[in-house]
């Protein structure tokens, strides 16, 4: 349907020559997130001449495209159609491909209200570890029975497979928008303010803290946002509209872009913020789901107070790409991890170390 190519001949033949090898590879895309996770060490696979949208079906809500696709080329394409990736992928350049956000597993403010990357997901064509060619689900939406082999690409960082193509879930772009601001004082009672709100029946689509000031963004009719404005109360943002969520989903609003460390803590939304980090800089998205904390932090303690919250904690900037980045695994959760990594990828050469030393 749009302009590309098909490199999966060559990239078949790369990976079977590596598997016999055993080369280790490191997959390159459009290099818009090479900052997240561990350094890898190997021979290039680039993927990025592997593009191009193969089947869109705006009435069924479907799509499919080669992994090297660029997100803004399917962004335009949906966009004709006034409908939009649900999941609202971060890009952090203009490079980024679909088969890069699938392969992070990265969601930008949309996520609590709309979903994350893997529940739009409804396929993947991977190469294995061995160089085969492997199908995992499919175009429609009620095509997911068992386990799902598909969903499970998402977040593996390559790990698994080399993502071929993807076919995704996409939504209606909304009639309408607005962003309201409210003052609040402090983190805590930003959180408890948007968690009110989320138990009531508003189309939230955004709700996010920094520095005193709550921003929510409203998506529905213009009917429905005028509504729901009324019943939050606030002023509109108009300083804060579409340009203003995306450059929070690509950190490019200061607290991000200066050059020191950069912490992602995930916790339910109601969970308070773990006493080891009550003085960190944060910023605060998800409705309090994702809390961006920075500076100088004790990572164990975090990672212990995250996990007993029932949260997780990524290195996610500026820290030594050859020490640990993620939260460590519970052992059990480890060994189905190297199980899964030898079913795909029995040789070890796919991105190895990427999520954790010695996988």
């Amino acid at each position: 349907m749009t302009d590309g190519a098909d490199m999966e001949s060559d990239l078949r033949q790369r990976v079977r020559e590596a598997h016999r090898a055993r080369e280790p590879l490191r997959i390159a895309g459009g290099a818009s997130k090479d900052f997240y996770g561990r350094a890898v060490e190997g021979a290039p696979l680039d993927i990025s001449a592997h593009r191009g949208v193969l089947r869109y079906d705006p009435a069924e809500l479907v799509l499919s495209a080669r992994a090297g696709t660029r997100i803004d080329e399917i962004e335009t394409l949906l966009g004709e159609h006034r409908q939009m990736l649900g999941f609202e992928p971060p890009r952090f350049s203009g490079g980024a491909t679909i088969g890069g956000a699938l392969s992070a597993g990265l969601a930008g403010p949309r996520r609590p209200y709309a979903g994350a990357v893997r529940d739009f997901v409804l396929g993947v064509k991977i190469l294995s570890g061995k160089g085969e060619v492997m199908r995992f689900g499919g175009e429609v939406i009620k095509n997911v029975a068992g386990f799902d082999l598909a969903r499970l690409m998402t977040g593996a960082l390559g790990t698994l497979g080399v993502l071929l193509e993807v076919s995704l879930r996409v939504i209606p772009r909304p009639q309408a928008e607005r962003t309201l601001l409210l003052e609040q004082p402090n983190a805590a009672e930003a959180v408890a303010c948007f968690n009110r709100l989320a138990a009531r029946p508003l189309p939230l689509s955004a709700a996010a803290w920094h520095d005193g000031a709550a921003r929510i963004r409203l998506s529905a009719s213009e009917a429905g946002v005028a509504h729901a404005a009324a019943a939050i109360g606030g002023e509109t943002d108009n300083s804060a509209g579409e340009n203003f969520w995306r450059q929070l989903r690509d950190h490019e609003l200061p607290f991000f872009t200066e050059r020191r460390k950069l912490w992602r803590l995930a916790l339910p939304p109601a969970a308070e913020l773990p006493a080891c980090a009550a003085r960190a800089p944060q910023w605060i998205d998800w409705g309090g789901a994702q809390r961006w904390l920075a500076g100088d932090l004790d990572r164990d303690a975090l990672c212990a107070a995250a996990a007993e919250r029932g949260g997780h904690v990524t290195c996610f900037r500026h820290f030594d790409p050859r020490g640990e980045v993620f939260q460590p695994l519970a052992p059990a959760a480890r060994a189905l991890h190297l199980r899964l990594k030898r079913a795909f990828d029995p040789a070890g050469i796919l991105n190895p170390g990427r999520l954790y030393a010695g996988v």
